[in-house]
């Protein structure tokens, strides 16, 4: 893209975006009142509370509310003493530069890499909205998420701060791979991190690490929205995964695998993945492999539960992908019972952009139905999410000396956890976003 094309990307974003911009220099003091604190999940809340912000960091948290005018220094209090405060939450699968319709495939043809960065503007300010101030993207346009990823970063759009993996490591043919369109658009469209065999997987992970991923996406087994008749068990070899993984880790970077069935779970495992998206078909062995090598399942059961409602009708779900949506989304909640009772680590995800973006947590009622407690799924999109991208130092709990990324909701989602799905105040990196 031209210098010029990317000046009119950033100031097309900045207009869109409808908030004003602080910058990088211009964090305001900040003093809350915070009713209730739930400081660190896991731990009992606390009652009155005094966090004071400075510089996008958290500087002191006190007993009992404190008198701005007591701080020598110009403050801005946010009373929040009649709510429920907690971390930012953090959510580990989303796409965020797109978003299923019955026009998706028909996107593919018309929708610019200008026009995805664009769209992912948009979703990354509903997502952040929502409440989640962190997010992974496992899956995406790589210049349109790198972009997308670095204007966040760099104070010129509102959204999540991103982890993202660009385009996922996957087999020809297999799920990741570009499919159902005529075969000169196949040859187009198909990335440079599609690859076969172990040293032609590991040219197209170390090309990813150059292009910019923070993280590695493989598909180790076929996907429910794939539009072929191949199933969900695994796609990917076991010498293609260990190269995969020894060349990622090697190179400082993280892998996730995307793997439904049973056989490409495990194959995933004991090559070394450092997370399980979905794991829909987890057995026993799965159970033993996790516990192991500490791998973090994450589960996206929000899927499951939005689209079998939806795919009577939506000309994107051809028969081939119903019969696969079907059979997965009656396998999942089960599954994520079995590994939370052995005490498998697990860390919260969604599969945004095949749900709509901004409702990210609507997947906490459905972890709690599957048998996980309140606290035990917002530690998920706290403290495990924050383990798992490595950033335990600056996120995932409020302690002095982190990230001010904070939420606050009305009541107390530890009795009611859909009150996750009404965040009332959102502030990351000290900002207030909403309130």
């Amino acid at each position: 893209m031209s210098i010029a094309k990317r000046l009119l990307l950033v100031l097309l974003m900045f207009t869109l975006s409808g908030t004003q911009l602080r910058s990088e220099d211009s964090s305001p003091t900040l003093l809350i009142h915070a009713g209730t604190l739930l400081a660190v999940p896991g731990q009992a809340p606390k009652v009155k509370q005094s966090i004071l912000l400075r510089d996008e960091h958290i500087i002191s948290i006190a007993d009992g509310y404190i008198d701005p005018t007591t701080l020598g220094e110009t403050v801005s209090l946010i009373d929040l003493s009649d709510q429920f405060v907690l971390p930012g939450l953090m959510d580990m699968h989303v796409h965020m530069t797109g978003q299923l319709s019955p026009n998706s495939r028909n996107d593919a043809l018309y929708i610019t890499t200008s026009m995805r960065a664009l769209r992912g503007a948009h979703y990354a300010n509903k997502t952040l909205r929502a409440g989640f101030t962190t997010v992974r993207d496992l899956g995406a346009d790589p210049e349109a998420i790198f972009a997308l990823r670095d204007a966040i970063r760099g104070g010129l759009i509102p959204g999540p701060r991103i982890f993202a993996a660009g385009s996922s490591i996957a087999a020809t043919g297999g799920h990741g791979d570009v499919d159902g369109y005529k075969a000169e658009l196949l040859e187009l469209w198909t990335s440079d991190t599609i690859c076969d065999g172990p040293y032609d997987c590991r040219r197209a992970t170390r090309h990813a690490i150059k292009f910019g991923a923070d993280w590695i996406k493989i598909t180790a087994t076929g996907g429910v929205l794939s539009d072929t008749a191949t199933g969900t068990d695994q796609q990917m070899t076991e010498d293609e995964l260990r190269e995969i993984m020894d060349t990622a880790h090697t190179l400082g970077v993280r892998v996730a695998a995307h793997a439904h069935g049973t056989d490409g779970i495990n194959a995933a495992l004991r090559a070394g993945v450092d997370s399980i998206d979905h794991g829909t078909f987890l057995d026993r062995e799965s159970i033993k492999l996790f516990k192991k090598s500490g791998a973090y399942l994450v589960p996206t059961l929000l899927p499951g539960a939005k689209i079998i409602p939806i795919m009577q009708g939506n000309p994107f779900f051809t028969e081939a992908i119903k019969t696969k949506a079907r059979s997965a989304a009656s396998a999942s909640l089960k599954n994520v019972w079995l590994a939370h009772e052995a005490d498998v680590k697990i860390a919260f995800g969604t599969d945004s952009a095949v749900v709509p973006h901004g409702q990210n947590a609507q997947e906490f009622a459905l972890m709690v139905k599957a048998g996980m407690g309140e606290m035990d799924a917002i530690y998920a999109a706290t403290v495990a999410a924050a383990d798992l991208l490595d950033q335990t130092a600056e996120l995932g709990t409020i302690e002095v000396g982190k990230r001010a990324d904070i939420i606050s909701v009305s009541g107390n989602p530890l009795e009611d956890i859909t009150e996750l799905e009404r965040v009332k105040t959102v502030i990351k990196d000290g900002a207030i976003i909403k309130n």
